[in-house]
């Protein structure tokens, strides 16, 4: 019975490797494009502090999974920027794509995910310049031509202990 379970186990792994040998992490050109622009636009939109703009680029539904918990909803999401801006000022955002993102979700090709890493510098009232660095993960769709932010998850790196 134990060697024709290995022997079972071992014909499954024979057949599935041709199909991991296949799988490519080489985004399509076009819309790595797109997305590289995104993050260029995303960056200007934090640098200008205005929780409007930077809720444009979400959903209605979108959430946020921060520091301290989940955000949900675009209308709570702008409610939070602006309490944060009131206090703190970004500038310096600087997001790069990982080069094999993004990666469509489903076959219709208007849902993505997409991995990078950020940087960016803080003042508050009382503090700084900081330089917060960290990696992020965005679930987009399409909304008409644009594409918009559904879901957002980011951490803060901390700095390398002295």
């Amino acid at each position: 019975m134990k060697i024709l379970l290995l022997t079972l186990v071992g014909l499954a792994i024979t057949f599935a490797l041709p199909t991991f040998a296949q799988q490519t992490n080489t985004p399509d050109p076009k819309l790595r494009e797109q997305i590289v622009a995104l993050a260029k636009k995303f960056d200007e939109v934090w640098n200008s502090n205005d929780a409007a703009t930077v809720s444009a680029l979400f959903t209605d539904d979108a959430m946020e999974v921060t520091n301290t918990g989940p955000i949900y909803g675009r209308d709570a999401l702008q409610k939070n920027w602006v309490e944060l801006f009131k206090h703190i000022h970004m500038s310096d955002s600087l997001s790069t794509v990982d080069r094999d993102s993004p990666h469509i979700i489903g076959t219709a090709g208007n849902d993505l995910w997409m991995t990078g890493s950020y940087s960016q510098t803080i003042r508050g009232e009382n503090f700084g310049p900081v330089e917060h660095k960290g990696y992020f993960c965005l679930i987009l769709v399409r909304e008409g031509d644009a594409w918009k932010t559904r879901m957002q998850i980011w951490n803060i790196t901390p700095p390398p202990a002295k």
